[in-house]
């Protein structure tokens, strides 16, 4: 099962578990009805921005709507390990861990050169951490940003907007999300 197949098997099932129409979920997340549908059909490719705001909408981790976590360093039929791409940022989930006080995902990172992406707010209680590999990035609320670079790691709360930033040239990293405990009601 691809990526789309897989996302929207479990964005369905979670808006079912839920008892949301697709109306209520396009209004919840403000994604278009007919972009939710062909999202749950499989026929869409989701991007990182979508996912986020689904998620939130439904009070759940990013994780929850992703394929498992991709196998550890074997690539996809084209060379390249299974991910889900926004604006500026490609996203693969390494991990995802759950205990009683939180959900944390642990994703592989790359922010493109020169790019910026705005995240909206996630649900509440919600914190991220990131960890610079190669590069360097400005992150964090677009009034308190961090800029971080090789070797170093920068953390905010992620229940406000934000912003990843590649000022120059790409950052590959390890983002670290942590969701409260409440992120995975519903």
């Amino acid at each position: 099962m691809g990526l789309n197949e897989d996302v929207g098997r479990r964005l369905r099932a979670l808006r079912h578990q839920q008892d949301l129409s697709l109306s209520e979920l396009s209004r919840r997340s403000r994604v278009g009805k007919g972009t939710l549908s062909e999202l749950e059909s499989g026929r869409r490719n989701p991007t990182l921005e979508t996912l986020y705001a689904l998620a939130t909408a439904l009070g759940r981790p990013l994780s929850a709507l992703l394929s498992d976590p991709a196998p550890k360093g074997i690539p996809g039929p084209d060379g390249s390990l299974p991910g889900v791409s926004g604006s500026a940022v490609t996203a693969v989930l390494l991990e995802r861990y759950e205990d009683a006080a939180a959900v944390t995902d642990v994703f592989r990172v790359t922010i493109r050169a020169g790019a910026t992406q705005e995240s909206e707010a996630h649900v509440p209680g919600t914190g991220e951490s990131l960890m610079v590999l190669a590069g360097t990035a400005v992150v964090g609320p677009p009034h308190d940003t961090r800029t971080v670079g090789p070797g170093a790691s920068a953390q905010w709360r992620a229940d406000v907007p934000h912003i990843y930033r590649a000022p120059e040239a790409d950052v590959h990293g390890v983002l670290f999300v942590r969701y409260p405990t409440a992120a995975r009601s519903g």
